[in-house]
């Protein structure tokens, strides 16, 4: 059985925009790519999806680094959950209706760690009591404003790690307490 973890970079007061946090350094850019070669697939809100299709198609700008994040990232099976996309991009599947069904059989059918993505659908999926485990990556910056990392009321949860990832990171790992 597949775990579901829900895990965004986000600012220390708790906002997970991404615009305004700004890439992560180098370090953090090669832990990523490494996390994203080892899932099992994806599973993403409408607007996160949006967002993370700018890595199907390669830019002039990127670098090694770039490519190789999106390389992994092409490889995955995506799902995505929304009710008004009708179409999405290669190695991806939209999930419209039946969302909990849907997510169940995924995580009884596959092996492995399925990364959720997207607040408002981490906070449906914790209601539904399907996530597994959340990680917070804290990047030392206050924003003041944004979209939070828990859309709804926070779960109760344990930490059960804590790490320096790269240069300016700190993850924490929780499970539901």
């Amino acid at each position: 059985m597949a775990k579901l973890v829900f895990g965004l970079m986000q600012s220390l007061d708790g906002y997970v925009d991404h615009q305004e946090l700004g890439p992560p350094g180098p370090s953090v850019s090669r832990h990523f790519i490494e996390h994203v070669r080892n899932l099992t697939g994806l599973v993403y809100g409408r607007r996160t999806y949006e967002i993370m299709r700018y890595w199907d198609d390669d830019q002039p700008d990127w670098d090694t680094g770039d490519h190789d994040f999106a390389a992994v990232w092409r490889s995955l099976p995506k799902w995505v959950v929304s009710r008004s996309l009708t179409s999405v991009g290669p190695n991806a599947f939209v999930v419209a209706d039946g969302i909990e069904a849907a997510i169940r059989e995924l995580k009884a059918a596959r092996a492995g760690e399925i990364d959720v993505a997207g607040p408002d659908l981490a906070r449906s999926l914790t209601d539904l009591g399907l996530i597994d485990e959340y990680r917070l990556y804290l990047r030392p910056v206050v924003l003041g404003h944004g979209k939070p990392f828990f859309a709804g009321p926070r779960p109760p949860l344990r930490l059960v790690a804590s790490d320096v990832i790269g240069e300016d990171v700190i993850r924490l790992t929780y499970a539901p307490a």
